[in-house]
């Protein structure tokens, strides 16, 4: 597996967040597992993560830092689809953390991911929103037809595969076995020649809506946190249209990590699916309740 010394820096919101919090000074000082580099100095993770999961990790960063301010996390967030495209393509990446299964199944399959360090995080549902003062005649899913326009992600981001999903499932598409290929164009000439914006991750859709571009869109519950005063949720779609959507995440497989830094994303993984994250994720509408 030949990687290249490509990095990728952190964006904002649609694209990537970086948080390196340095370690909080006080008469009572964390306990800390220290874990400098061999000359050091601060570890940097590179973690990759879905859009949908951008808030919530901001919160996971800070409390993972308050005993590791020794680990400076940077985040790279997009759709799960360009993030697996990046590390196939050799960009520095040390854990990835994932929308869906099937972007993790081909790094796994194509050997970029660590045995025995995958693990399923947290489950979340599609939902169909729009602005509160839209005045939509859109319900749900199954009278997405009737909006003016629709912000909607494409088949290779998570979101758009599982909308995709329950439309078929609705009898809106017709049956395929692979959701993902299904073009907007033929979603658009399904609902009725309905106006799409196609969007690129599921952050984006979310700004389509509350900026008014688009009447409604499809993201996760997830998505709505902190947006509660500005959208509302026109239908929490049922896992028996769209199916489960789980989060796995895993370590990476980096050439040019050395063994802190391996060390170091272990133990951020294990951070993320442990019983203190998972109360965090709670408090952002994740479902926790995951095998």
């Amino acid at each position: 597996m030949k990687k290249t010394t490509k990095k990728l820096m952190a964006f904002l919101l649609a694209g990537a967040l970086m948080t390196g919090l340095a370690a909080c000074g006080g008469k009572s000082e964390p306990e800390k597992n220290t874990m400098a580099g061999n000359d050091g100095s601060q570890v940097e993770l590179q973690v990759f993560i879905a859009a949908s999961l951008s808030t919530v990790m901001e919160e996971i960063a800070a409390e993972y830092n308050k005993t590791h301010p020794e680990v400076k996390i940077i985040y790279n967030a997009d759709s799960s689809g360009t993030l697996m495209t990046q590390i196939e393509e050799g960009y520095t990446c040390d854990v990835f953390f994932s929308a869906a299964q099937k972007q993790m199944d081909e790094l796994a399959d194509k050997g970029f991911v660590v045995d025995g360090t995958r693990a399923n995080v947290v489950n979340n549902q599609l939902v169909v929103l729009t602005r509160k003062d839209s005045g939509t005649r859109v319900t749900g899913l199954a009278s997405l037809g009737d909006a003016k326009s629709l912000a909607l992600a494409d088949g290779s981001v998570p979101v758009g595969k599982y909308t995709r999903q329950a439309l078929m499932n609705l009898g809106l598409l017709k049956k395929v076995d692979d959701p993902s290929l299904i073009t907007t164009q033929e979603v658009s000439d399904a609902l009725g020649g309905v106006e799409i914006s196609e969007q690129g991750n599921v952050s984006k859709v979310l700004l389509a809506v509350t900026e008014g571009s688009c009447e409604v869109g499809t993201t996760y519950y997830s998505d709505t946190y902190g947006y509660e005063d500005q959208v509302e949720v026109l239908e929490t779609v049922s896992y028996d249209l769209s199916g489960n959507i789980i989060y796995p995440i895993a370590q990476i497989n980096n050439e040019e990590a050395d063994e802190t830094t391996r060390a170091a994303a272990k133990e951020f993984i294990d951070y993320v699916t442990s019983d203190e994250a998972k109360a965090i994720f709670d408090k952002y509408y994740f479902d926790t309740n995951v095998e």
